[in-house]
């Protein structure tokens, strides 16, 4: 009997425990907690919806609280949509806290500007969360800037199709979703961003002009491509603020939120598609892309030109023809820049660099070859040359750069005056003469392995510092340009790379 009697009170305890009802809990009493008081979500473009924000709602008291009523301030009107514990909505009616827990609450909005009051190209948008009312009521605040802009996308042809692109001939014409653009489409301003769906494409013998200061945003698998006889001229102008590159040209994603700001991977690439001319990249800045630049059997200039946070490849040129001075380019999945099927090449002053760390790497900052393997054919070309004078080739691996030849085309390089990494610490290359560096021919002043004491490779910031820099004054002097990225007169004998050495601020 006394075991059934046991039994009986833990079955009653259990049973009490699982049948509590909601009428068991108390109103809130205005003493509810949150985890902040503001939620910024930070800006998004107009009718692109934002990430997802949390709000975590604390009862901190020994008894289980219901609140009347959560709601938005606009009500059903508002712009932002909540999900108040699973339950999603924009009005919501006695939520349980339990005693000494929490809830979460998500928040995200979509907002088409076009249907707030004017307010120029920017808009702040605001409302609030609403717990209880009358003298328990409690709120926290939501705010987004809103930023307008020019959305460029592939038209819809019904049957849930959208306008394409025809890449290739025959067997091998692949199509992607994209469209040409207009003869009045083909200069952006600084006036709004821009924001592109799909590849927009300048037609042959047309030219995308772009201004100083445009802001150029993409989509997911989109970018720009450029067709036969067709030109890019991205001439963007040095700005008065290094932070604020009021006057610099941005390619980058349409995600506007801070924890985007140095994601790779978010967007395709600007392609310099085959018999493409006169392409230009000044004072531009390219971020966040699978690949910032493919040139393909095409020419390209770049001048004061920085790339980062690439999935793939910074630079991908086949067959090019490419100018680069004061160039940047880091943090890659591959390479930073690959030179594939031969072409013609000419860096000064650039710095090649590769401080990947979302993954394992394989390939290094720099990497050359002559040739072009698919699954069917081995292509080969003559690589005309490849120069780098003044330039500095480093990262987080221990070489840096790799080079690949066919013997049945040309194959001229030569580095001078420049800082490599380059460790071979087994002497596995011994004997190839593509790294012989006693060949003046091919590797003249060259240092190696010494650290250029770069300030900051996390944050892209790649300026070397005076005194302690291996790069330090052994450039070789009158080598154009004869500033440097910040806009430096350069000292004679110059410094390697991208930037004189300057003297870091304490920190």
């Amino acid at each position: 009997m006394k075991y059934l009697y046991g039994f009986a009170v833990i079955c009653s305890l259990l049973l009490w425990s699982s049948c509590r009802n909601d009428f068991e809990s108390v109103p809130s009493t205005g003493n509810l907690e949150f985890s902040r008081d503001t939620i910024y979500l930070d800006t998004i473009f107009s009718t692109i919806g934002s990430s997802t924000y949390n709000l975590k709602v604390y009862n901190r008291s020994d008894e289980d609280v219901t609140i009347p009523s959560v709601r938005l301030g606009q009500g059903e009107s508002s712009n932002y949509r909540l999900n108040v514990d699973g339950l999603p909505g924009k009005v919501f009616e006695n939520i349980q806290v339990l005693a000494k827990d929490s809830i979460f609450i998500f928040v995200e909005t979509t907002i088409d500007i076009n249907n707030l009051p004017a307010g120029g190209n920017n808009f702040l948008y605001t409302d609030q969360i609403l717990f209880d009312t009358g003298g328990n009521e409690q709120k926290v605040e939501l705010v987004t800037l809103v930023q307008d802009a020019v959305f460029l996308f592939p038209a819809q042809i019904g049957g849930g199709m959208v306008e394409t692109l025809t890449l290739g001939e025959g067997e091998n014409a692949t199509q992607i979703e994209g469209f040409f653009l207009e003869d009045d489409e083909l200069t952006f301003t600084n006036e709004k961003p821009y924001v592109i769906y799909g590849y927009a494409a300048v037609p042959g013998n047309r030219t995308l002009n772009i201004e100083p200061g445009a802001r150029i945003h993409f989509h997911a698998n989109s970018g720009i491509l450029v067709a036969q006889n067709g030109s890019i001229k991205s001439i963007g102008a040095a700005s008065n603020d290094a932070e604020a590159m009021e006057n610099e040209i941005i390619f980058e994603g349409d995600r506007l939120e801070p924890a985007f700001a140095d994601i790779p991977g978010q967007w395709g690439t600007i392609w310099l598609t085959s018999g493409s001319v006169d392409n230009q990249f000044e004072y531009t800045t390219i971020k966040n892309s699978t690949v910032g630049v493919l040139v393909d059997n095409s020419s390209a200039d770049f001048s004061n030109v920085q790339i980062y946070n690439n999935a793939n490849v910074g630079v991908l040129a086949r067959t090019g023809d490419v100018v680069g001075e004061n160039m940047v380019i880091n943090n890659s999945g591959q390479s930073s820049l690959a030179i594939q099927l031969g072409g013609s090449y000419d860096f000064r002053h650039c710095t090649f660099v590769n401080y990947w760390t979302n993954g394992f790497r394989s390939f290094p900052s720099v990497s050359i070859d002559n040739i072009l393997e698919t699954e069917e054919v081995l292509f080969v070309a003559d690589l005309v040359q490849a120069n780098f004078t003044n330039c500095i080739i480093y990262g987080n691996e221990r070489r840096e750069i790799s080079l690949f030849r066919s013997n049945d085309a040309d194959f001229n390089f030569n580095f001078s005056n420049s800082l490599i990494r380059f460790e071979d610490t087994n002497n596995e290359f011994d004997g190839n003469p593509l790294y012989d560096f006693s060949n003046p021919s091919l590797y003249s002043n060259i240092i190696f392995n010494e650290d250029p004491a770069f300030q900051n490779t996390n944050l892209n910031n790649f300026n070397i510092e005076n005194g302690t820099s291996g790069a330090e004054n052994i450039g070789l002097s009158n080598v154009q340009p004869l500033v440097d990225l910040n806009g430096t007169a350069r000292s004679t004998p110059p410094d390697a790379g991208a930037y004189e050495s300057t003297t870091f601020p304490e920190l």
